[in-house]
C-alpha cells in the first residue's frame, strides 16, 4: 500500500512512499527512496541513503537498537573510620609528647606520623566523603588533614619555616596564634554538630579546650599549660577512638554495637 508524505525539501511537493506490510499486521514497513532524501536532506545527515523502519499504526517508530544500561548507584566505603583513626592516632602521639610522656622534649618522631596518617590519612577520608555528600565529614577531615601537613612543614628542616625564627620565644608566640586560629575553626565546628551525637561532641569539644589551652601555653611561654593542654588531648583522641570503633562495627561485621547517642531530630511517621 502507499501513502503520500510532503516533500519539505521541494516547496511542499508531494512524494508517494511505499509502505509494505509486515508479517505483524501491526507493524509496518516504510521504504522509498524519495521519503529517505526528505528525511536526511538536513546537513547533519550528509545526505543519508534509504531509509527503512518499521512504524506502528499510530505512527510512532519502532526502535530496535539496544537499550541503555540501568542505572547502578555506586556504592562506597563509610570513610569515617578512616579519618577518625587517622585524627585520634596523630593526637594522641602528639599530646603525649605535649604532656612530656616519658621525658620525651623533641617531637621530631610525630613529623612522620603527621604525614602519612595524619595528613593523608585525613585528606583521603574527606575527599571521600565529598563524594558522598557528607559536607561536615569531609569539611572537618580535610581541615585537620591540611593542620597536620602544615604541623610537619613547620618542624621540617628542608621548609626552613621554623628555623627563620632566630628568638625561640617568638616562634611560641607564632605557634600559639596559629593555635588560637584552629581553636575558633573548632568551636565553629561544634557548632555544626550540636545535633550530631554525643560521641562527635565528646571529641570537638575537648579539642577546642586542648587548642586553647595550648595556645595560652606558647603565648605564655607556660610549661605547665602546655602540658595540661596534653592531658586533654590525650583523653579527646580516646573519644575519637571511640567514635571510629562505632564506625567500624556493624550488623554484619559484629555481634554488638556501641552508642553515640544520637542527638538528631527523630523524624515524624507520614
Amino acid at each position: 500500500m502507499t501513502e503520500t508524505v510532503p516533500n519539505l525539501a521541494q516547496g511542499g511537493a508531494t512524494n508517494t512512499t511505499n509502505r509494505q506490510d509486515h508479517s505483524d499486521p501491526e507493524l509496518y514497513q516504510v521504504t522509498s527512496p524519495e521519503s529517505a532524501k526528505v528525511a536526511h536532506a538536513h546537513d547533519e545527515y550528509h545526505g543519508g541513503g534509504n531509509m527503512s523502519r518499521f512504524i506502528t499504526p499510530g505512527g510512532s517508530a519502532v526502535d530496535n537498537s539496544q537499550p541503555a544500561f540501568p542505572v547502578f548507584h555506586r556504592k562506597f566505603a563509610n570513610p569515617s573510620p578512616l579519618g577518625l583513626l587517622s585524627f585520634a592516632s596523630s593526637s594522641l602521639l602528639l599530646n603525649l609528647y605535649q604532656a612530656n610522656a616519658r621525658g620525651v622534649t623533641t617531637p621530631n618522631v610525630i613529623l612522620g606520623m603527621a604525614i602519612g596518617v595524619g595528613g593523608m590519612g585525613q585528606t583521603i577520608a574527606g575527599i571521600l566523603e565529598w563524594g558522598s555528600g557528607n559536607t561536615f565529614a569531609a569539611t572537618t577531615f580535610v581541615s585537620y588533614g591540611g593542620f597536620w601537613w602544615t604541623l610537619a612543614w613547620i618542624y621540617m628542616p628542608q621548609f626552613g619555616i621554623a628555623a627563620a625564627y632566630a628568638d625561640p620565644a617568638m616562634l611560641e608566640n607564632a605557634l600559639g596564634l596559629m593555635m588560637m586560629s584552629w581553636g575558633t575553626v573548632t568551636f565553629l565546628f561544634v557548632i555544626a554538630a550540636h545535633r550530631s551525637s554525643v560521641a562527635l561532641l565528646c571529641i570537638l569539644v575537648p579539642l577546642t579546650i586542648t587548642f586553647y589551652v595550648t595556645a595560652s601555653g606558647y603565648l605564655m611561654q607556660s610549661a605547665y599549660l602546655l602540658r595540661v593542654g596534653g592531658v586533654i588531648g590525650c583523653i579527646m583522641s580516646m573519644a575519637g577512638f571511640y567514635c571510629a570503633l562505632a564506625g567500624l562495627l556493624t550488623p554484619d561485621t559484629s555481634y554488638f554495637m556501641v552508642p553515640v547517642g544520637n542527638l538528631a531530630p527523630r523524624q515524624k511517621p507520614h
